[in-house]
């Protein structure tokens, strides 16, 4: 070993082994280097969304919202809108486009007919049985050959995220900042489902 180092630099393990340190990061580099895993993730998924809007018609978001209809059965927009995390305009917006090619449908309720549930259509049904992964098929494949552990590792490190990112705010569905997972087409179709909305209110 070399004499000019430390004994500090190479601390010794309980049975004489040198102990692996792990490399040390300024804490303040912490936070960029967790937005910067986010960022590229962000641009992997609208990338993925729109590819998947090119194959088979549909986004991730509209892809997530039938797959949650397929799973829950009816649901009201907003209950559809928590359950994707998705905001209730953004939502509305999805649940139009869908409505127009035939994959989903509004029905009110036989009790109270204020209530409007959103509910699949045939057609919806075999889109999301023919629909490819919400994921990129490599991540999944990746994820899959990863062993046990690593899995519930990165499962529970972005759960802690979303906990960390939620924790100082007030729970809101309705936050100005779009979720990652809205599309910009998504985004669009829900201000003008909420512009709608509201010129109904005012007329």
């Amino acid at each position: 070993m070399s004499q000019g180092l430390e004994a500090e630099e190479f601390p010794v393990g309980p049975e004489g082994d040198v102990e692996e340190l792990l490399p040390v990061v300024p804490r303040e580099r912490y936070d960029l280097r967790i937005l910067s895993s986010l960022r590229r993730i962000v641009r992997s998924i609208d990338s993925h969304s729109r590819r998947l809007a090119t194959g088979s018609g549909m986004t991730v978001p509209q892809l997530l919202c039938m797959l949650k209809l397929d799973e829950l059965g009816p649901l009201t927009v907003k209950d559809l809108s928590r359950e994707v995390f998705l905001s209730p305009s953004t939502t509305v917006g999805i649940v139009d486009r869908l409505e127009k090619t035939g994959a989903l449908a509004r029905e009110r309720s036989v009790r109270d007919r204020r209530r409007v549930r959103i509910t699949l259509t045939d057609k919806g049904r075999e889109m999301v049985a023919k629909a490819p992964s919400p994921l990129q098929e490599n991540l999944v494949d990746a994820i899959d050959k990863l062993p046990e552990l690593e899995r519930a590792t990165i499962a529970l490190s972005l759960e802690k995220i979303i906990e960390c990112i939620d924790a100082p705010v007030s729970e809101s569905v309705d936050s100005p900042t779009a979720p990652i997972l809205e599309t910009a087409a998504d985004l669009k179709a829900g201000r003008r489902a909420a512009l709608r909305t509201v010129e109904r209110t005012d007329s």
